[in-house]
């Protein structure tokens, strides 16, 4: 998938997506110029997204259900 491509499935810009590429976040591989990145990657990092969002709210959620509300 190009990147733009890969950007549409997150939901994010493509600038956004070329930074996490080159933090490591996601596997990518280059074809000329171009980096393509695998959908299976970008599907593991929503994944990993959606894990990190309910343990954050996980964790805000926690000193209401220890007062019991």
């Amino acid at each position: 998938m190009t990147i733009q491509q890969g950007a549409d499935f997150l939901n994010v810009s493509r600038p956004y997506l070329v930074h996490l590429l080159e933090k490591g976040e996601n596997e990518f591989r280059t074809a000329g110029t171009d980096r393509l990145v695998r959908v299976e990657a970008l599907i593991e990092h929503l994944r990993r997204d959606d894990q990190c969002r309910r343990a954050a709210a996980d964790e805000l959620a926690r000193p209401t259900r220890e007062m019991g509300l």
